[in-house]
């Protein structure tokens, strides 16, 4: 939904204060993007399943720390899980916006997820 003429100059205007105000932010906040940010996230959170499968083999060290290992690695399991399927939706998004088409074989495979019926061949 685009934005209204009195709500865009809202939006430049505090842009140009947080420019004025704090610099630097204002030149980290327009470097990062939604796919750097979710890709240090996997990453992170790669790093702490492996760190929980350290601790899961430290099982005959003791059970708790065997049981904590694996609550990091669920965790961060589902933490990439999560960033992965927003990394994804954003590019199809991205993709749609730019007119371009799902390769066929993605194409059937979305269609299938959405519970749509294949075309007809």
């Amino acid at each position: 939904m685009p934005l209204s003429d009195y709500e865009q100059r809202i939006l430049e205007d505090i842009e140009r204060r947080l420019a004025e105000d704090d610099p630097r932010l204002a030149d980290q906040v327009a470097r990062t993007s939604l796919y750097s940010h979710l890709a240090r996230r996997v990453r992170r959170a790669t790093l702490a399943f492996i760190a929980g499968l350290a601790m899961l083999a430290l099982f005959f060290v003791s059970i708790w720390i065997a049981l904590i290992g694996f609550a990091v690695m669920l965790t961060s399991a589902l933490v990439v899980y999560r960033d992965l399927k927003r990394i994804g939706q954003d590019q199809l998004r991205s993709m749609s916006r730019e007119g371009r088409t799902l390769p066929g074989f993605l194409a059937r495979l979305t269609s299938r997820f959405r519970g749509e019926r294949p075309p007809a061949e």
